[in-house]
């Protein structure tokens, strides 16, 4: 496994599917999105998509994506929801419970997300963090992303958000 030597790997993480035959807790998956997205309000500017999402949300959200789900002895640790585009799969919603941070658990879900990614004959994963989450930029690029792009929430004449792609071997 690959990582930037500052995760301590946590033994059994099972990485299941979400949806009717696999990861099915939506209230607990819905839980662990915002409460991860938490620390953003009053940091990023729009608000977080987090605080939009609602229970029917979700679980459309995993019919018209793949989503992911991490658990450590039954217990939902992580998730992330990747969509694939063109030439790239999009990565969004990787969230990880705040006392599992550090433990390659976000790396696991993102080693599934190049698995898929081959499987459907994408060479790249792609993601957008938030301009001000400078914490995130330098995580990902610790896990092999590098910036691509800056862009604009509609309304914003500044940056918000940047791109970033990590090339698949």
């Amino acid at each position: 496994m690959i990582g930037n030597g500052n995760e301590s790997e946590v033994g059994s993480v099972e990485i299941r599917r979400v949806g009717a035959a696999g990861y099915c807790d939506y209230g607990a998956l819905l839980e662990l999105i915002v409460k991860s997205f938490a620390y953003m309000d009053g940091v990023i500017d729009p608000p977080s998509s987090a605080h939009r999402l609602n229970l029917a949300g979700l679980k459309q959200k995993a019919l018209d994506e793949i989503g992911l789900a991490a658990l450590v002895d039954s217990r939902l640790v992580g998730c992330a929801f990747v969509k694939p585009e063109a030439s790239a799969l999009y990565v969004g919603k990787l969230a990880v419970a705040a006392d599992m941070q550090g433990h390659g658990i976000g790396y696991r879900l993102l080693t599934e997300a190049e698995t898929i990614a081959r499987n459907l004959g994408r060479d790249m994963l792609r993601l957008e963090t938030r301009i001000e989450l400078a914490g995130n930029h330098r995580r990902f690029a610790a896990w092999g992303f590098v910036k691509t792009a800056e862009n604009s929430h509609p309304g914003f004449t500044r940056t918000t958000s940047i791109e970033m792609c990590k090339r698949l071997p």
